[in-house]
């Protein structure tokens, strides 16, 4: 389950993020919807890939 906003950072049951999930069809997550820690992010033309030291590699 998702605690925290992947592009703000920002806990998820303090309400909705419009502006971040506008802002997510266009960019890869930050920070880590699991554990609140910043993701080490890489974008390619072919797409993104973000790590998070705790939970692995997500890719987009």
């Amino acid at each position: 389950m998702t605690r925290w906003c992947d592009r703000c950072g920002e806990s998820v049951a303090a309400g909705p993020h419009p502006a971040c999930a506008a802002a997510r069809a266009w960019e890869p997550p930050r920070w880590c919807a699991f554990c609140r820690r910043r993701m080490k992010v890489q974008v390619v033309p072919a797409g993104w890939s973000a790590v998070c030291v705790e939970h692995g590699e997500r890719r987009g």
